[in-house]
């Protein structure tokens, strides 16, 4: 905490009372983007002993931890399965509807090793690869890849049990609202854990 005096003098305003007025704001530190600073303005003044006024000014500054980035980790289950379903389905001379789904398995098994929900603090974006690259535009409704927690409509978790599909509506992309389908190629618990924390309830229970 830091603090500075600010000594003033108005002799010829004579006052019999005591006042204090305060002013808050904020104040964002570049300590990794993961501290902020609550700083406060407050002025006194009173009666000098010849007669005048002295005004007293400090400025107070406090710490506030902001919430940490979370990542949750790639689950290969979904395309495991599926490339599994694929597997049989050929191996029973199905070859027709083998096709299509090992095409979707392989689709996903890439995709998970490239694709990451990042939650920030105020924001979940879409990246890419290990160092978290900008993903561009959305292919499907354009913008960016990045949706503010506080135009979240609703948001479910399909199934809980076992996670296949997260989908949730924001208000950011236009204002009647985008509804947006993921694969859950993350982790479902941890995915679940951090949507109820930073984007509030779901209807859905929790994967166990």
């Amino acid at each position: 905490m830091a603090s500075r005096f600010l000594l003033t003098a108005a002799p010829f305003l004579p006052s019999q009372r005591n006042e204090e007025s305060g002013l808050t704001g904020q104040l964002r530190s570049s300590f990794h983007g993961k501290l902020g600073y609550q700083r406060s303005f407050l002025r006194r003044e009173f009666n000098s002993p010849r007669g005048g006024r002295i005004v007293v000014a400090s400025v107070l500054g406090r710490r506030v931890q902001k919430k940490e980035t979370v990542v949750p980790d790639p689950d290969y289950r979904i395309p495991i399965v599926l490339l599994g379903i694929a597997g049989g389905l050929a191996y029973t001379d199905n070859l027709l509807p083998a096709a299509p789904v090992g095409l979707l398995g392989l689709l996903l098994l890439f995709q998970t090793t490239r694709v990451r929900f990042v939650f920030d603090d105020e924001a979940l974006e879409v990246k890419v690869g290990d160092q978290l690259e900008d993903s561009g535009e959305n292919v499907f409704v354009g913008g960016k890849n990045r949706w503010k927690y506080s135009t979240f409509v609703n948001w479910e978790l399909w199934w809980p049990s076992f996670p296949i599909l997260v989908y949730f509506k924001e208000t950011q992309t236009k204002p009647e609202g985008q509804v947006h389908f993921f694969p859950v190629i993350f982790n479902g618990k941890q995915l679940y854990d951090v949507m109820v924390e930073r984007a509030g309830p779901s209807k859905t229970s929790g994967p166990k």
